[in-house]
């Protein structure tokens, strides 16, 4: 048998790195990974290909940034000649980034059975480029390969039928159990001080006694009246009560600059560059807060019990919610709404928490399921 995966951006990476290892225990399947080049920058990809162990990829199709159009059709002119050449019998695709539908797209125009990784989560917000990838991804998907029971009734509503819905659990939790201890054994100032991007004095810092926050969605950053009152916030009230880091994403910084608030930000926010999963999991197993808008951070701080401030008004993620048990509170980008969840989970210790199947063998579950699906065929 002849698998494609495919990788396109950093979201994917943590994915597909425990796919590649359980592939590895089957000497009888042949395994082209390619890699489409969405994000380019060595620290937001090639780092993680080194850290993750994740195998070279075999295949590059260096698409690099653009419109999400641009993304989308260059992905698709150029992974169709892979697939033309390689006849797989799967193409097995991650996430929902620009590549996931490109991918699937082609995948399906050329016959091939497709498997989606992360299959059925819904943000319900249309107006998400994630949701729209999601959703055509779905519909062409051979394989839905879910990470939670509510994945599952989604895919239901919208008429998928029970054969083709695998109940899997979080393979990035895979990823986060086999690096647990690696990232564990890291220092919180040796990745600071390595990792700094602006001078800035900050004491000790110990577990617990810091914040640490991601920012980078369109809708947090593009516009200055939605950017400079979650900017203030941050700078004169969360880094005034404890050292605040920000792993600080391009887009972000771009915006910031380009709406002169860069010079407050450095100057009361630890900025440091963009990181690799072992040291941005070594922050999230010490801060005292998260304040994020990336889904994968909601995932790791309901595993590992970190209070998480989502500021997004949506998560296709709800079972890492504190209604549905886990650590995440969703308070959008308005700063009264933040502000109160803050003061509130400040007083709240860690509470990890683990859904079904987020136990670090997902990825071996994904194998036997697509495995299994070929030999029925």
């Amino acid at each position: 048998m002849k698998i494609i995966s495919v990788v396109g951006a950093r979201p994917n990476f943590m994915k597909i790195a425990p796919f590649c290892k359980a592939l590895a225990e089957y000497p009888n399947v042949r395994h082209i990974l390619v890699h489409t080049g969405q994000h380019y920058d060595v620290r937001m990809s090639d780092s993680f290909f080194t850290d993750l162990e994740i195998p070279e990829p075999d295949i590059h199709l260096n698409i690099g940034s653009g419109s999400h159009a641009e993304q989308v059709g260059r992905t698709m002119i150029e992974f169709e000649k892979v697939v033309k050449i390689e006849r797989p019998d799967w193409i097995v695709v991650v996430g929902d980034v620009n590549a996931t539908c490109a991918c699937s797209i082609v995948a399906k125009k050329e016959h091939i059975k497709l498997a989606h990784i992360e299959a059925g989560l819904r943000s319900g917000d249309i107006d998400m480029p994630e949701e729209v990838n999601r959703l055509v991804t779905d519909r062409l998907a051979d394989l839905l390969l879910t990470p939670d029971r509510i994945s599952n009734a989604n895919l239901k509503a919208e008429g998928v039928s029970d054969k083709r819905i695998a109940f899997v659990g979080n393979i990035m939790i895979d990823t986060l159990e086999a690096q647990r201890l690696k990232a564990a054994s890291r220092s919180i100032e040796e990745i600071v001080q390595r990792e700094l991007l602006e001078s800035h004095d900050f004491p000790e810092l110990l577990d617990n006694n810091f914040a640490v926050m991601t920012m980078h969605r369109p809708s947090n950053v593009d516009q200055i009246e939605t950017l400079k009152p979650l900017t203030d916030f941050l700078t004169d009230e969360v880094a005034k009560d404890m050292p605040l880091l920000w792993p600080i994403h391009p887009r972000a910084r771009k915006q910031l600059e380009a709406f002169n608030l860069w010079e407050k930000v450095k100057d009361n926010i630890i900025l440091l560059n963009p990181l690799g999963y072992h040291d941005m999991l070594r922050l999230n197993m010490g801060a005292k807060v998260m304040l994020t808008d990336s889904g994968g951070l909601q995932e790791e701080c309901c595993v590992l019990g970190t209070p998480c401030l989502t500021m997004r008004w949506n998560t296709e993620r709800p079972v890492t919610l504190k209604e549905y048990g886990g650590a995440s509170l969703l308070v959008g980008n308005d700063v009264k709404k933040i502000r109160a969840a803050y003061c509130k989970v400040l007083h709240e210790q860690r509470n990890p928490q683990r859904p079904e199947l987020w136990d670090g063998h997902t990825a071996k579950r994904i194998v036997k399921m697509i495995l299994e699906y070929g030999e029925e065929q």
